[in-house]
């Protein structure tokens, strides 16, 4: 028999001991809602979104849907006041959403909505995805601070800080992560790219060539090296080495002996002519004088 998700079955399946009835009224994960049935929140701080942001979550939530449903109160009448995610919502009427997922609560449940999350926490079937949304839930709606979650859920600060940052990645990786196809370590090591186009093409690496995770953190490592240098020193130099090996190539028939060079970024350098024996250095000699003669 399938084992059920605890997040989206409600508050009956995570505390033992109260009636399902009351549950139920309390709060009901991941039920679908009318969009026009969201008003916005009053005590919202944040009034301006940035919209080229806004229009790349809506291109991913029309090809992926909504990963972390939003947070409403229930305001009756068939109305709800938004407590979480306008960001969300706002990309999700730009998607041409007219339903969107959301966890809908009762205007007297937040003791109650605090226990469940905390207990749905120390559970070990839910993936890094699912733990990392329920630190956030109660962060936002339960005011809590790191260190009061810290002590609430009995994990140090920062993993709380570790699992949250999983919220940064692109939708398309929070899926794989939920899907099992990367593991926490994977995750954490893809958080410290900056680049989302680049997050996702490590992602499919990670996927196609089934790394582990030391290999993908040295993968990473690799970009963050390659991008520090300056690309333009990088294609000068790569230059110069091309040069130069042309030319090594007709000194060292010139002078049938091993030629190299010593070359800066800057095309400073020495040319060294190897040689075995003093007598190899006597006919070496000889071709500069026949050369300058």
């Amino acid at each position: 028999m399938t084992k059920k998700n605890a997040l989206g079955r409600g508050l009956g399946a995570l505390i033992d001991g109260v009636e399902k009835e009351v549950l139920e009224k309390k709060v009901e994960a991941n039920m679908e809602i009318s969009v026009d049935s969201i008003e916005a929140n009053p005590f919202q701080p944040r009034t301006s979104f940035d919209e080229q942001s806004l229009e790349e979550l809506a291109g991913s939530i029309k090809k992926l849907g909504i990963v972390q449903p939003l947070t409403v109160r229930d305001a009756g009448s068939g109305r709800y006041q938004l407590i979480a995610g306008e960001r969300r919502l706002r990309a999700a009427r730009l998607a041409g959403l007219t339903h969107v997922p959301a966890y809908v609560r009762t205007a007297d449940d937040q003791a109650m909505l605090e226990l469940a999350l905390v207990e749905n926490i120390q559970r070990e079937d839910l993936d890094a995805v699912e733990v990392a949304i329920s630190f956030q839930r109660l962060i936002e709606e339960c005011k809590l601070t790191q260190e009061q979650l810290s002590d609430r859920v009995g994990k140090q600060r920062s993993t709380i800080s570790n699992y949250l940052r999983l919220l940064k990645l692109p939708a398309e990786i929070q899926l794989g992560i939920k899907n099992k196809h990367l593991m926490m370590g994977h995750a954490r090591t893809l958080v410290n790219i900056e680049d989302q186009k680049q997050q996702i093409s490590v992602y499919y690496k990670i996927i196609d060539g089934e790394l582990s995770v030391r290999q993908a953190e040295e993968l990473v490592r690799q970009l963050q090296t390659e991008k520090i240098k300056d690309p333009e020193k990088v294609e000068r130099k790569k230059k110069l080495n091309e040069d130069f090996l042309q030319l090594s190539d007709h000194l060292n028939k010139l002078f049938s002996a091993k030629v190299n060079f010593r070359i800066n970024e800057k095309g400073k350098g020495k040319i060294v002519i190897a040689f075995e024996t003093t007598e190899d250095m006597e006919r070496i000699l000889g071709v500069f004088d026949r050369l300058n003669s």
